[in-house]
């Protein structure tokens, strides 16, 4: 629990200075690009990502399950363990990249803004092997490397190099495309420099095709849940990009962006959470499992559900920062929000199941995004036949995303629950009161100017929201998360020392 408080509240902090970077590239790019270029560069960055993903071969959970069998399986250490997983991913991320090379419709359904465009494809096997170098590092309760690639480097270098392509002639008709793939590469390198310096080089290392192929076998199941988890975060902008113009898809990706915001904030626990979860699996602890998942299960929701009323009452202010052209899309971005909210109860069962109930796990997630995908398709067709306008097919693809989040928080609830012989509940009452006291502060604050609307307003919500919530909703061990005490400070420094003492010479 100490190494959950302490990764928690390093990437919260991490989450701030994302959010700071995150809504300049929004801001910028919807105003120098305009609307149809970024719902191009939408419809080509959700099929990367997912891409990348199953190029990653579930090692964002699958890694901390195999170092934690042993500093050496088959006479490898665990920086070899690492690099199993770096080969096997660089060899299915060639194969996608050579792929998508040679037929690229999937990527750009309504075309390319510049000839530049298709090298986006290059940031899949940078994405996956990032993803596997912070999973390695998070299985050493690092989390400051993840907050620094992924929140601090990323976002800021594609902010600043949206603008530095814009000005730049040749390269402005793919500066878009080319500003992502310089900050997926530039998080690589910040990822790269701490696990050297934490793992060092490879021992003694050499490929094995035979265990690389048995090692790709067994981590299907868990690539299969990464994909369909992040899937139903993305699937719904491809079939907008398929169906819809650029310009609908360029409205839903500006709301989509902001909603996904809250969600983000699992990944401040998410890294920390499956090493501590692997540590009691193999004790056999189910108890303090289930305690993990209720303790975590709630920090997440009420962390996310104040990011979403604060941007989703002042909704339209929001909206219009990327300018007049996108403000259709605000009651998207309300049903977004709440999506993601409704979503955390499913983020971290899932944390779990896909260590004790793999299969299982995967055939709800996969009948989750059937359903969203049918719902989706349904509702922009309804849409279409009533003849309205594009703000309404994004509200469509937002709706169909809500329900299907909320049935996969349930059943998977249920299914833990089930499991564990415990409850995982993560709601409590004191969210509907803090809910209602950021929705009163709300309604003042929309009536006020849109700049002072968005100055004012929102940190007025939050504040009313976190009051009420810190009084009302968290207990002793629910402050730890927010207040370093010297008690905590030295549980932290205690369990580090236990880890480090359990590390055999050499690891």
């Amino acid at each position: 629990m100490n190494a959950l408080v302490k990764g928690g509240r390093t990437n919260t902090l991490g989450f701030v200075i994302r959010l700071l970077g995150g809504i300049p590239f929004l801001f910028i790019g919807y105003r120098l690009y305009g609307v149809e270029e970024m719902g191009r560069f939408a419809s080509a960055v959700v099929v990367v990502e997912l891409f990348a993903l199953i190029c990653a071969l579930g090692e964002k959970r699958g890694l901390a399950q195999r170092l934690t069998l042993g500093s050496k399986v088959d006479g490898q250490k665990r920086v070899n363990l690492v690099f199993d997983g770096m080969l096997a991913s660089l060899i299915i991320s060639s194969i996608v990249v050579l792929l998508l090379a040679f037929f690229p419709y999937p990527i750009f359904p309504n075309g390319m803004s510049g000839r530049y465009d298709i090298l986006i494809i290059g940031a899949i096997p940078a994405f996956a092997l990032t993803e596997i170098l912070l999973a390695a590092q998070a299985y050493r309760f690092d989390i400051a490397t993840t907050v620094r690639a992924r929140a601090v480097v990323e976002p800021w270098t594609r902010s600043f190099a949206v603008v530095a392509f814009f000005f730049i002639p040749t390269l402005r008709d793919g500066g878009v495309a080319l500003a992502y793939l310089v900050s997926i590469y530039a998080a690589l390198a910040a990822a790269a420099w701490p696990f050297f310096r934490t793992y060092g080089p490879p021992r003694a290392w050499r490929p094995r095709p035979r265990y690389l192929i048995q090692m790709i076998g067994k981590a299907l199941p868990l690539a299969g849940a990464d994909v369909i988890e992040r899937g139903t975060r993305l699937i719904d902008v491809f079939i907008l990009g398929l169906s819809a113009s650029p310009t609908a898809v360029g409205i839903y990706y500006f709301a989509k962006e902001v909603a996904s915001l809250p969600q983000k904030l699992k990944t401040s626990f998410e890294p920390v959470l499956s090493p501590v979860i692997t540590k009691n699996l193999k004790t056999g602890d189910f108890s303090a499992i289930a305690k993990q998942v209720r303790q975590v299960g709630f920090w997440i929701v009420a962390l996310q559900l104040g990011i979403a009323l604060s941007l989703a009452i002042p909704g339209e202010a929001v909206m219009g920062l990327g300018g007049p052209a996108i403000v259709g899309g605000t009651g998207a971005l309300a049903l977004l929000l709440v999506a993601e909210a409704v979503a955390s109860m499913a983020v971290v069962s899932e944390g779990v199941l896909v260590y004790i109930a793999k299969k299982r796990n995967l055939a709800i997630s996969t009948g989750v995004i059937a359903l969203q995908i049918a719902m989706t398709v349904g509702l922009i067709m309804l849409v279409e036949r009533l003849g309205l306008d594009d703000g309404f097919k994004a509200a469509g693809a937002a709706t169909a995303l809500l329900i299907a989040l909320g049935i996969s928080s349930v059943v998977k609830a249920l299914l833990l629950k089930k499991l564990l012989g415990a409850p995982v509940g993560n709601l409590r009452m004191a969210l509907v009161w803090a809910t209602g006291a950021a929705v009163i502060v709300g309604q003042i604050a929309i009536l006020l100017p849109e700049w002072l609307e968005l100055a004012i307003g929102i940190p007025a919500i939050l504040a009313a929201y976190g009051w009420v919530i810190w009084t009302k909703g968290f207990g002793p061990e629910d402050r730890v998360l927010f207040r370093k005490s010297k008690k905590v400070a030295e549980s932290d420094g205690k369990a580090r020392a236990q880890e480090n003492a359990a590390e055999p010479p050499g690891s």
